[in-house]
């Protein structure tokens, strides 16, 4: 793995012209959107001529959330939309691309290796260095002490390690699975940092990681739940994860399962039913609720038996391991993406096909749509930092 260092131009060239405004008292949400996918009759297909990936910087802090800055950085809807992170301080954040145009065949895809660094703080922002992953690069997190960075690649079996120092990062080896179709395709620290899951949606695994320091060891324990586990998350409070599970893609309802984090060993202990194609998850920044999305047949053809208009967003209460679903609300189709804000009253939620994210409003007990934010291409990662 090498680091490449990008001109602020080509796929960092900026798309709008104004300069950008202080960020300093913002809330960051940064959602990656793909070019390269559109839905034909329940087909991710790729355009003609498609235009160059973009990333979008939203203010979540202000009511309503507002678009703060856009420049371009290729992506993919390809994997979880957990291909974004975001350092705690808000000075970089990292965008993974899974797959890009084939050379050779422009109506083709094939896997990508490509992490774009972006530095948040410039003005205006930009990317600043270009990381080679593994093949097919994923889910995405940073650890809190800001440091240490992992990155799912769902095409080798592997996770790569990179160190984070201020906003350059270092190539720090890499964990192999000794399966390249395991299908590393999500990453989640712990809040102390010392512990990661995997999710493993090839071999429908979890795998847990042991971190010490810059130190990262596959520890061969291994936890089976739902079938394809995609995105996963730990609580701030670190006593429970969740992850999504993907399902067959026969139009089954699908389900999440709670993992117990505060027994002798991690494990499974709950199992909850949501919708068709679970697809993300986001805990509020005290780790009271939990918001997940389901596509629920929207990105499925018209004349599919379990085709929907709209996908789904559902929040669950959570008490220790118990998940208790207190509100949801119907979004748009082919939905990815979901985060909060932090004083736990907005939600953003992408809808792939129509190039928007849905702005929610939460109350404790009622979700609703209150309005949305259009973006370059179909919105397919989206993330907040976490503190």
């Amino acid at each position: 793995m090498t680091l490449h260092i990008s001109r602020v131009s080509g796929l960092a060239a900026l798309l709008i012209g104004p300069l950008f405004p202080s960020l300093a008292a913002a809330q960051l949400a940064v959602s990656a959107n793909d070019a390269k996918a559109v839905l034909v009759n329940g087909v991710n297909t790729v355009p003609p001529n498609p235009a160059d990936d973009t990333v979008t910087i939203i203010d979540l802090g202000v009511s309503p959330p507002k678009v703060i800055g856009e420049l371009k950085a290729p992506s993919s809807v390809v994997g979880p939309p957990q291909n974004v992170a975001i350092a705690p301080d808000e000075s970089i954040a990292l965008i993974s691309s899974n797959m890009k145009l084939d050379a050779a065949d422009p109506k083709k895809l094939v896997p990508d290796n490509r992490v774009s660094v972006i530095d948040l703080k410039a003005t205006p922002p930009a990317v600043i260095a270009t990381l080679e992953a593994g093949l097919g690069p994923a889910g995405i997190s940073i650890n809190r002490a800001g440091t240490l960075a992992l990155i799912a690649n769902r095409n080798d079996g592997t996770v790569s390690i990179f160190t984070v120092s201020g906003k350059t990062l270092t190539a720090a080896g890499k964990i192999d699975f000794d399966n390249p179709r395991s299908g590393p395709s999500s990453v989640a620290f712990s809040p102390d940092g010392k512990m990661a899951l995997v999710s493993r949606d090839g071999d429908h695994k979890i795998s847990i990681l042991s971190i010490d320091g810059n130190k990262v060891e596959d520890t061969k324990r291994m936890l089976t739940g739902g079938f394809r586990p995609y995105a996963i998350q730990v609580s701030p409070k670190g006593d429970v994860a969740v992850v999504v599970n993907q399902g067959g893609n026969a139009g089954d309802i699908d389900t999440i399962n709670v993992i117990d984090l505060k027994g002798k060993a991690p494990r499974i202990v709950r199992t909850l039913d949501v919708g068709q194609i679970v697809e993300d998850l986001a805990f509020s920044n005290d780790g009271n609720y939990v918001a997940v999305t389901a596509q629920d047949g929207s990105a499925r053809a018209p004349s599919h038996p379990f085709y929907n208009d709209n996908g789904l967003v559902v929040v669950f209460s959570v008490n220790g391991t118990n998940l208790t679903k207190v509100a949801e609300a119907r979004v748009g189709k082919w939905n990815q993406g979901v985060v909060w804000s932090r004083d736990g009253k907005t939600l953003l939620a992408q809808n792939m096909a129509e190039n928007a994210l849905s702005i929610l409003s939460f109350d404790g007990k009622t979700l609703g749509v209150t309005g949305e934010i259009k973006v370059k291409g179909g919105p397919a990662g989206l993330r907040t930092a976490e503190r």
